[in-house]
């Protein structure tokens, strides 16, 4: 079984998970585990192995972005990221402007390595600095200071043509002004991208285990919109609900998902969507790092399961994805993904009721929620997809 692309295709991604940390945040429900040792040239043939493995069910596409994400795969050996995305040119056609993003940590061993990933073909830096603010970064079981953070952002800019990176706002205590003090910090320092997201306590995170209170609903509102004003004011207005950019300077590889757009994923635990015959598979590698190594080293490849997406299945992923976009769902792109009109997948009733109360707004070629709605996103997603 292959995939030829599709008639609507809008790019194909290639997301290689790398699941290593030097320790686990405590608010961090990702798949990333702490190891005291690990044989990267082992670690290494088996990515590539992975690859070569998706390739034959995806032959001839054209791949529009690379993206490193973890666990932190800035403690990968940048060899092992120069071959991945040779890998990737030889097996793929890879677009002469393909985005390739790395996630990193701004520790000041990472940040004196960030030279050499750039020299293995990553263009785009995404750092998790999280805060400015030494005392939540403690708080955050983060392993940086506030300045090693400034620093590794002044290195970034100075080697990378495009970077980001990532804030936690809406802690326990902290008020608008603290916000605004500590976002006018990163805006001071912020590239073309930012991204900006609240405090979510997941299940089974040390944060919930010990009771961590998240953002209440009206503090968190408060600051989402202080958020949205200063980062407008600063030129880098939303584009999806915790991710601001200059016009033209999104996330391609996210923004090409969010959109519905084919992607293999590799690496423990890693996702993926790929259409077969007007039919969205979606793909899980093997959760667990040393189950994945094993499993790929045994049979070429560590898919857990592959399976094929309902259409209503697919069309409620997209909605709940599309809908975080400012430039919300295109419907000739949403039937073309899902063999179903928007108006097809949603509460007909519903979708009256909330654009004629200014939470949608449609214009016949698209629906987005307005800013009202994105404030209550959640509110809306559950009454559209009842």
């Amino acid at each position: 079984m292959t995939g030829a692309p599709p008639a609507d295709d809008s790019g194909f991604a290639v997301y290689v998970h790398w699941p290593f940390c030097l320790s686990k945040c405590p608010y961090c429900d990702f798949n990333s585990h702490v190891a005291e040792q690990i044989d990267e040239t082992r670690w290494r043939r088996a990515l590539l192995a992975e690859l070569h493995h998706y390739v034959a069910l995806t032959p001839g596409r054209r791949v529009t972005s690379i993206f490193f994400g973890g666990g932190t795969p800035s403690l990968m050996d940048p060899e092992t990221t120069g071959r991945v995305i040779a890998e990737v040119a030889q097996l793929w056609q890879l677009a002469e402007d393909a985005e390739i993003t790395l996630e990193a940590n701004p520790s000041t061993v990472e940040a004196g390595r960030f030279r050499a990933f750039a020299a293995a073909g990553v263009n785009r830096l995404s750092i998790g600095v999280q805060s400015l603010d030494d005392e939540a970064l403690t708080f955050l079981g983060r392993g940086h200071s506030a300045d090693e953070a400034r620093r590794a952002v002044a290195v970034a800019r100075g080697t990378f043509s495009r970077f980001s990176f990532d804030l936690i706002y809406a802690r326990p205590g902290q008020g608008e002004a603290d916000w605004r003090r500590e976002l006018a910090d990163a805006l001071s320092l912020a590239g073309e991208h930012l991204s900006l997201y609240q405090l979510a306590i997941e299940p089974g995170t040390p944060f919930h285990r010990d009771g961590v209170p998240g953002a209440t609903e009206e503090p968190g509102a408060e600051l989402f919109d202080v958020t949205q004003e200063m980062t407008a004011a600063a030129g880098l207005p939303a584009y999806e609900i915790s991710n601001h950019a200059k016009p033209g300077a999104s996330c391609r590889h996210n923004l090409s998902i969010w959109r519905g757009a084919d992607y293999v994923g590799v690496g423990p635990g890693a996702h993926g969507r790929l259409r077969f015959d007007g039919t969205t598979r979606a793909t899980y590698q093997v959760h667990t790092p040393e189950r994945w190594l094993e499993r790929v080293e045994a049979n070429g490849h560590g898919t857990a399961k592959q399976s094929p997406l309902a259409i209503d299945e697919r069309a409620d992923e997209l909605i709940m994805l599309g809908l975080r976009l400012n430039e919300g769902i295109d419907r000739g792109r949403f039937r073309g993904c899902t063999a179903v009109d928007f108006d097809e997948a949603v509460d007909g009733a519903s979708l009256e009721r909330l654009i004629a109360e200014g939470f949608l707004i449609d214009d016949g070629s698209r629906v987005r929620a307005s800013d009202e709605g994105r404030r209550c996103l959640d509110t809306l997603l559950g009454m559209l997809l009842t």
